[in-house]
């Protein structure tokens, strides 16, 4: 695999060092931050140079940045994000794509791009990101890393630029599983907790159905494995199975998360939007349509239903139960496909991955991507979800599993 470095990757909007304020269990480790989350005395992009051009200097560092600064880490730099974090693509109108270092032809997901690519890189040791509807597990299977997605609200979003408020987390993407967990434990603020065992692994059959067969065939191994741990049950599981209600993962996403997610981006951007008129790569123009056109008498739905489907799923949820399935249904498109003349290429994307990425945006569950497979090179990354706020659970019960052999991520996936 080529190298890449802090030019070359493009996977930066600017260098810089911050020293950490002090040893802690981060010592000796690197990071980056996503440019939607703030850095005192510096300005934040949101993926839009108007935005960036338009709003002052941060007072302050985001709680999240203070919390790893605190720990022992050191910060090295922001990474781009998707313009004003709207996609799941990478393909930034203002700064460029951040190369996918492990296919350099296809895009590198987003919309946290930069901080994916710059991991995978090897330039650093972790990195921020946030995620709504995806925008940190995404770029983190195309890429093939790891990436976390906590329980909504367990980490402190004060200092990251609002989104959407009721389904939007900051999380962490990071080359090495034990990496992830040292740095998702401080931001968690995780004591040492007595941890259920893992005792079922529920397979979200919906999610494999709707993957490509090419996907289907490469995590096949990792099902067979999971099957074959003693002292474990494997099960196939769907979404009307879980919570008993005639909704679908299609629906879970069309239904609620992205009507959830639209009616908040109008609140989070519109003003900005309608008072500044500012200059929009093509792409973000052609979504964001879709919010100028939205009917806001649909919002209170889509609220009751996502309030029902977290209640559900929690409720179902035990002690030491596990859901799995792919992280994106697609393989890595090609860079440059994702556009408005390929609107069918564009809808299949967007449908078909939102509706896996929504079932643990909706249950506001902790989620964990790993880079266990490939096609032709091309990563594809397996999630793991736990019940809500069992995000400790999680980070151990990903260690555990991938402690039995023969289960292990693919190594040309570790080398920088």
């Amino acid at each position: 695999m080529k190298t890449y470095d802090f030019q070359s990757s493009n996977a930066f909007v600017e260098l810089f060092e911050i020293p950490p304020y002090q040893s802690g269990s981060l010592d000796g480790l690197s990071f980056a931050v996503k440019d939607n989350i703030d850095i005192r005395d510096r300005l934040t992009s949101y993926g839009s140079k108007p935005w960036r051009e338009t709003h002052p200097p941060a007072a302050y560092h985001a709680v999240c940045v203070e919390q790893l600064l605190m720990a022992g880490a050191r910060c090295v730099g922001k990474t781009i994000a998707d313009e004003l974090t709207y996609s799941l693509d990478g393909e930034n109108y203002f700064y460029g794509t951040p190369v996918n270092p492990r296919a350099p032809d296809r895009i590198p997901g987003g919309s946290s791009s930069g901080s994916a690519s710059a991991v995978a890189c090897g330039l650093l040791d972790f990195a921020l990101g946030t995620d709504c509807g995806g925008s940190i597990r995404v770029p983190a299977s195309l890429c093939g890393v790891y990436g976390m997605r906590p329980s909504l609200h367990r980490i402190s979003e004060a200092g990251v630029l609002p989104f959407a408020p009721s389904v939007s987390t900051v999380g962490v993407l990071a080359r090495d599983l034990s990496v992830l967990r040292r740095a998702m434990r401080v931001l968690l603020r995780s004591d040492h907790l007595a941890l259920p065992r893992v005792k079922n692994i529920y397979l979200l059959q919906e999610a494999f159905d709707i993957a490509d067969p090419a996907i289907q065939d490469a995590l096949s191994g990792c099902i067979a494995h999971f099957d074959g741990l003693p002292h474990l049950a494997v099960r196939s599981i769907s979404l009307r199975d879980i919570t008993g209600l005639d909704v679908s993962l299609k629906s879970c996403n069309e239904n609620a998360l992205r009507v959830l997610q639209t009616a908040e981006i109008a609140n989070a951007l519109g003003g900005w939007i309608r008072a500044s008129q500012p200059e929009q790569g093509p792409n973000f123009r052609a979504g964001y349509r879709n919010v100028e056109g939205f009917d806001r008498s649909a919002m209170s739905a889509a609220l009751n239903l996502c309030e029902a489907l977290f209640a559900r799923v929690a409720a179902f949820t035990q002690p030491g139960d596990v859901f799995c399935y792919p992280t994106a249904p697609v393989l890595a498109p090609k860079k440059g496909v994702l556009t408005s003349s390929n609107l069918d290429v564009v809808l299949d994307y967007y449908d078909r991955t939102m509706a896996v990425t929504a079932f643990a945006g909706v249950a506001r569950l902790p989620e964990i991507t790993i880079p266990l497979a490939q096609v032709d090179g091309i990563p594809v990354g397996l999630s793991l979800a736990a019940g809500h706020y069992q995000d400790e659970f999680l980070l151990d019960a990903c260690l555990r599993l991938l402690g039995s052999p023969p289960l292990k991520p693919a190594a040309s996936f570790l080398a920088p």
